[in-house]
């Protein structure tokens, strides 16, 4: 007994120490040897660059710019590998007649570089505005006045054009340049994800639209100022196909970091964090959306927050359960004494329980008609026993809970509901945490593990996740079935939980990605919290007959799924699936394609080759 609890002080203490190493190391020197190791410009690679392809123009609003770090900005594109691009500058009526001469110089030295000189000052919009009436281009990027482009930037978008005619926006990762010069914080992003953009403007820098497509909305609005480029990037999201925006997943942009930057700080122009909700909120409008854009607390980030019908469809809470009533029975009091929501119904599937005072309880709940019970005996299918529930729910929503789940949140249910009742929403997953605190569930990343595992797993609860994203919606391939809430008709639609092949783990996995498959979105909102104490009742796959039963349903994943769990969407071939805190990949999972995803239609890779 003793050298048991021994032995779990031991882990534990392995577990966060690994943990606590990874979180707190020195990530700029991390990235720094990354960068030396897999960036394009890496001696280690061999990239070909394309040299024919479209004109792509770069508009680039001036206004009393620090001349050095201007000079050093359109030297960026004059060291571009691809060659077939114009740069268009439009100086906002700067004070400094300096400014207007380096303009003028620059513009003398290469023809491809217009310019024009504003009378008088307009701002941001404006200034943008002019300097795309500028630009005869088929495609549209921006340059800020002190930023810099990846000398492979333009090759790599041309390349991307070329292998896809369809494209309507391209955008890239991207990073961050100090005072020094130095690269750090890079941002490895997600392909398209709308969920996301509705919390942050992540496509940011550097993001490409047909110029048609910026004439066809409006160009940009002076009302949005400080938030400009999020207000057009929303607009044009909604007149194009989700397949249509494309992701390279290569840093081709560096965001300088100088005083008084957005860069640095958001907090250095608060302005653009209202204007960006401004911006949000219209986009909702447009769409005749129900729903209220605002802060997310302490972060310069949104919560787009959907409400309710006045009919409140009903939910069905569906709980398989088996004896450990205490458990069950704290999971139901939650339930009934938390939840604001009150159109539910629960619904327990008694899975064999022999004790009995958890026989009494199940009779209680069931006298009072706080529950329905439903015996279903036999071996423990974690999918056949909620399929069995489904087929005796009268909801039109279903929330698949863990009897192992303790609300937290008040708003839980509803949070939940709102989403999963927006057109294209498959589904819908909580922040769960383990009852010391720390993050149980924030999403399922496909390929930790080998097959999937919850990012941020065991990570403190006031950490804040990569760009903030613990603290704020977002797609992701899947969610835990601990607390899973989909539309019952999309649960009919896509085939129901695989108790066939599938009867305990992965199944949540599984009936996910098949949601993706049916053109459906997946969601996590940290903005629903519940506690979960994790498999109290089943225990650990610990037996020689769990243990192979665990591995055939990693081999069935395997063959069900394939190449598509090491190639998540919403999670980067940058980051690792060793480990669940969004740590740098050594290396990167690129060299396992060539261009294209076959698992997913926005996505690039380039030609190169490792050495």
């Amino acid at each position: 007994m003793l050298k048991s609890a021994y032995r779990k002080i031991i882990e534990y203490y392995i577990v966060h120490k690994e943990l606590a190493s990874r979180l707190f190391r020195k990530r700029p020197k991390v990235y720094a040897r990354w960068v030396k190791q897999y960036d394009l410009s890496s001696t280690s690679l061999s990239f070909e660059g394309v040299t024919t392809g479209p004109l792509i123009s770069i508009l680039m609003p001036v206004y009393n710019p620090d001349i050095a770090q201007l000079i050093a900005a359109v030297s960026s594109l004059g060291k571009q590998s691809y060659q077939n691009w114009e740069l268009c500058i439009a100086d906002d009526c700067s004070t400094s007649d300096q400014v207007r001469r380096v303009v003028s110089q620059l513009a003398s030295t290469d023809i491809r570089i217009k310019t024009v000189f504003r009378t008088e000052n307009g701002n941001i919009s404006d200034a943008t505005n002019s300097a795309f009436d500028l630009a005869a281009g088929e495609w549209i990027g921006l340059l800020d006045q002190d930023d810099l482009l990846h000398k492979e930037a333009l090759s790599l978008v041309a390349q991307t054009i070329n292998d896809n005619p369809r494209a309507q926006l391209i955008y890239t990762d991207e990073d961050k340049l100090d005072e020094s010069g130095n690269r750090y914080q890079p941002y490895f992003k997600p392909d398209f994800s709308l969920e996301l953009l509705r919390a942050q403007n992540y496509l940011n820098h550097f993001t490409l639209h047909r110029a048609s497509n910026i004439v066809r909305v409006g160009k940009w609005r002076s009302e949005f100022d400080g938030s400009q480029d999020y207000d057009l990037n929303l607009r044009v999201v909604e007149v194009v196909e989700a397949v249509d925006i494309v992701h390279i997943p290569f840093v081709l942009y560096h965001w300088r970091a100088s005083k008084g930057s957005t860069a640095r700080s958001i907090h250095n122009k608060s302005y653009a964090v209202l204007a960006g909700q401004r911006a949000l909120q219209a986009h909702l409008d447009r769409l005749k959306l129900d729903a209220k854009a605002s802060p997310v607390d302490g972060l310069p980030y949104y919560r787009t927050r959907f409400a309710l019908p006045a009919n409140l469809p009903l939910v069905s809470i569906i709980i398989p359960t088996r004896d450990q009533k205490e458990t069950l029975q704290k999971c139901i009091e939650s339930i009934v004494q938390k939840t604001r929501y009150y159109k539910y119904e629960i619904i327990i599937v008694n899975n064999g329980s022999v004790e009995e005072k958890t026989i009494q309880y199940l009779k209680k709940l069931s006298d009072l008609n706080i529950a329905l019970v439903i015996p279903l005996n036999g071996e423990f299918n974690y999918a056949k026993l909620n399929n069995k529930a489904v087929m005796a729910s009268s909801g039109d929503v279903l929330c698949l809970l863990n009897n192992d789940v303790e609300v937290k949140s008040v708003d839980w249910l509803g949070e939940l509901v709102s989403i999963a009742l927006q057109e294209g929403i498959g589904c819908v997953g909580p922040k769960l945490f383990y009852p010391g605190g720390r993050i149980q569930h924030a999403g399922v990343v496909t390929g930790i593990g080998g097959i999937a595992g919850h990012s941020y797993k065991y990570a403190s609860r006031r950490a804040s996740g990569y760009f903030s994203n613990l603290c704020i919606h977002r797609n992701v391939s899947a969610v835990t079935g601990a607390c899973l809430v989909v539309r019952k008709t999309v649960f009919e639609e896509i085939g129901r939980l695989d108790e066939v092949n599938l009867k305990v783990a992965f199944n949540d996995v599984d009936l996910c990605l098949r949601a993706l498959d049916a053109g459906y979105r997946n969601v996590f909102t940290p903005f629903a919290e519940l506690i979960h104490h994790e498999s109290l009742t089943r225990g650990k796959e610990d037996t020689p007959q769990k243990i192979q039963r665990f591995r055939s349903e990693v081999e069935f994943m395997n063959r069900r799924w394939g190449d598509r769990l090491v190639h998540d969407p919403w999670y980067s071939i940058n980051l690792t699936l060793k480990y669940e805190d969004y740590s740098l990949s050594f290396p990167p999972r690129r060299h396992l394609k060539g261009i294209g995803n076959e698992t997913s239609n926005n996505s690039v890779w380039p030609n190169y080759a490792g050495s």
